[in-house]
């Protein structure tokens, strides 16, 4: 029995060495097919070993106006582009440019980017002969004696051979070859891996098809869809709006490390001022992704779409753009009105704010410079920008905040009398009001524009005594107690608006000046800009909060169906800055002194207002000034700025609004300043009855705006 089990066991391990036999027998041959049959394609397939992720620009959000009417919008071109490998020679693109100039239109837009540079390049490329004789056979003999790499012998050869091609050498060069140089020059301002606009401006459709029916011959080369940005209403509140980098402009320089840090390619277009700058993360979208699939040697061997990406959100300003066109269309008017009549020849420009003043939304933003184009006609341009980076001198607009700190540092109460007279004060001119009032409270001072009553404040506050014919000393702290209330309504400060480059103003320097005071309290020595002085009414005009500025209503995400608009991602609330620390009976002081400036007889305004139905409040302004604008011969001389700041209703205002207009020459007499408020107020009442009966359409279809026409 135990001889059989003995002979059991080498019987199973021979059976256990023939299966493994056989598996290995097996393994041989799968080898052997592996190598053999299928060997070169396993051999490629595993040289595949880079994945290149790259993200192609994708469309800009929209603008829309309060009402939904588009201001921005994406134009769709048809783009020829290319992309150029890790290791695509100059002579790999040259090639393709050769071949792509047989199928495109090159126009003069494109032949205008070539430059010296390029050209040379190029004559180096298919001038090889020549190109090498440019640089000796001793003289390369030198370089290869210095010890320097191959590379770096290569590179000073090319340095010598550019320094030494001539204009005769370039002359050599036909138009059908700077045709080439133009494509070329597209081309080589990409980066590896990076689609590169070759042409996308009046791309036509023959081009579009026959290219596309080309592509495999022209390596690199893809046709698709591009964008361009389309200002619906033209010149129209242009400035603000901002501006997008231009194709091959790419990233500013100054900006680069800042956009690459967030996953911008250097060729893409950002916004690069104003409002597409400011909101440049939510207008740039999510960018498309493509795999580009490379082998070892780093050649494109097939492309994958990873993510089709998506336009930017879009913003939902606070602008009336109806509004803004008619306020513009005003400006223009009333300044060439001037201008013709011989008056103000130094006038160039006018500025207007509308904002409601309860939320700080802007309605309309405006400002027109008169300027002269290359033939040297007369031509206005957008300016309404200068709302917050201009800044001047508003005169009388301001003394509804003088009185307002009479009232804070206790120097006056309401209805306190003082008398209008001249004041006569050692070594200066007489200091006085446009006319001797007599004895007047705060009410009639604001109402027919009592400068002394402002004088007398402020001496007051600078504990000052006025004594005819003597010096006047003040306390120099005085400047910074009427700043620092002035502040509170937001003269002298920036008001918070969502823009950049917001000015704060000007202060004087001259603080222990008493002459200087008295023309702080006036509005003649500290400068502000037109959106403060619309903040500072607003102030006054809602019972004393001042209200951040806004452009912006709201954002939302981009629709598919282009006629409706995505869900609100962000709506911006109304924001108060700080609220005025002063009782209520002070506030209403004020503003019952301005409805008299527009309502009462003798009211400095009431000729423009009286009739008005809308029963505004304001106050005006007028400021002694020196020109400081770009005709440099005329610099220092005396001029006006002629300003008005209001609101309406008065008894529940809805609209407030300041107007300025810089370097006037005919003084307050010419009113261009009351002309400007009375039809911006009248043009902002009749939209809304006219939107009540439904008879306000879109005017962008008709938006050839009247800015930059010629007058």
């Amino acid at each position: 029995m135990k001889k059989k089990k003995r002979a059991q066991v080498p019987f199973r391990l021979n059976i256990l060495f023939f299966v493994v036999f056989l598996l290995f027998s097996a393994l041989i041959l799968r080898l052997g097919v592996v190598q053999i049959v299928y060997g070169e394609d396993y051999r490629k397939e595993a040289e595949r070993t880079a994945d290149e992720v790259v993200s192609t620009p994708v469309p800009r959000g929209k603008i829309y106006d309060r009402f939904h009417h588009v201001i921005v919008d994406n134009i769709p071109k048809k783009a020829i582009t290319y992309t150029h490998s890790k290791t695509t020679t100059p002579e790999d693109t040259l090639k393709v440019a050769q071949k792509l100039a047989q199928y495109i239109v090159v126009d003069k837009s494109m032949i205008d980017k070539v430059t010296e540079r390029d050209m040379k390049d190029y004559w180096i490329l298919t001038r090889k002969d020549k190109a090498e004789k440019k640089v000796s056979k001793e003289e390369r003999k030198k370089l290869e004696k210095q010890g320097l790499s191959q590379k770096e012998i290569d590179k000073k050869i090319y340095e010598l051979t550019l320094k030494r091609i001539t204009p005769a050498d370039l002359a050599e060069i036909s138009k059908k070859e700077l045709e080439v140089i133009a494509i070329k020059h597209q081309m080589d301002s990409g980066y590896a891996l990076t689609p590169q606009i070759v042409k996308n401006d009046g791309v036509t459709d023959k081009e579009y098809a026959v290219v596309s029916e080309h592509l495999e011959e022209l390596p690199g080369v893809n046709t698709t869809v591009d964008w361009e940005r389309r200002y619906v209403y033209g010149n129209t509140f242009r400035s603000v709006l901002g501006n997008v980098t231009k194709d091959g402009e790419g990233i500013p320089r100054e900006l680069l490390d800042y956009f690459l840090a967030r996953d911008y390619s250097r060729n893409d277009r950002v916004g690069k001022s104003y409002l597409e700058a400011q909101y440049e993360d939510v207008l740039h979208g999510k960018k498309a992704k493509i795999k580009n699939v490379v082998d070892q040697s780093g050649n494109v061997t097939s492309i994958e779409k990873i993510y089709d990406g998506e336009r930017g959100k879009d913003l939902i300003l606070t602008i009336d753009m109806d509004l803004q066109q008619r306020v513009e269309k005003i400006i223009e008017q009333e300044i060439m009105a001037t201008k013709r009549k011989g008056r103000s020849p130094l006038l160039d420009r006018a500025f207007v704010v509308m904002m409601n003043p309860k939320t700080g939304e802007v309605l309309s933003m405006a400002g027109k410079l008169l300027t002269r184009d290359e033939n040297g006609k007369t031509k206005f341009v957008d300016f309404a920008i200068g709302n917050l980076t201009s800044a001047y001198a508003m005169g009388s607009a301001v003394k509804g905040a003088m009185v307002l700190t009479g009232f804070q540092t206790g120097v006056l109460h309401p209805n306190t009398y003082i008398v209008d007279e001249p004041l006569y004060i050692k070594g200066t001119p007489p200091k006085k009001s446009w006319q001797t009032m007599g004895t007047i409270n705060e009410l009639t001072a604001l109402q027919r524009s009592s400068n002394v009553y402002m004088f007398k404040t402020a001496i007051a506050i600078g504990g000052g005594k006025y004594r005819p014919h003597r010096s006047l000393s003040i306390n120099p702290e005085a400047f910074t107690t009427i700043r620092k209330y002035f502040s509170e309504f937001g003269l002298g400060v920036k008001t918070g608006i969502d823009l950049p480059n917001e000015l704060s103003g000007f202060q004087g320097t001259e603080t222990g000046t008493a002459g200087k005071l008295l023309d702080l309290a006036i509005g003649q020595y500290d400068m502000y800009t037109p959106m403060q002085m619309a903040q500072y009414v607003s102030t006054i005009a809602n019972g004393g909060y001042r209200m951040k500025p806004q452009i912006v209503k709201e954002i939302r995400t981009p629709s598919d169906n282009n006629k409706e608009l995505g869900p609100i991602v962000q709506s911006f609330e109304p924001v108060v800055l700080n609220r005025i620390d002063m009782k209520t009976e002070y506030i209403k002081r004020v503003q019952e002194g301005f409805r008299r400036v527009m309502q009462m007889p003798k009211g400095t305004a009431y000729a423009y207002f009286a009739n008005a139905p809308y029963k505004p409040a304001g106050k005006t302004g007028t400021a002694q000034a020196f020109y400081d604008g770009p005709i440099k011969s005329m610099r220092n001389k005396p001029t006006y700025n002629l300003t008005l700041v209001g609101y309406a209703p008065y008894n529940d205002p809805e609209v407030a609004f300041a107007v300025v207009v810089p370097w006037a020459t005919q003084g307050e007499s010419d009113g261009i300043n009351n002309r400007i408020g009375r039809r911006i107020l009248d043009a902002y009442f009749e939209l809304k009855a006219e939107r009540a009966r439904g008879h306000v359409t879109d005017q962008a279809q008709n938006a050839t705006a009247s800015s930059g026409q010629n007058q």
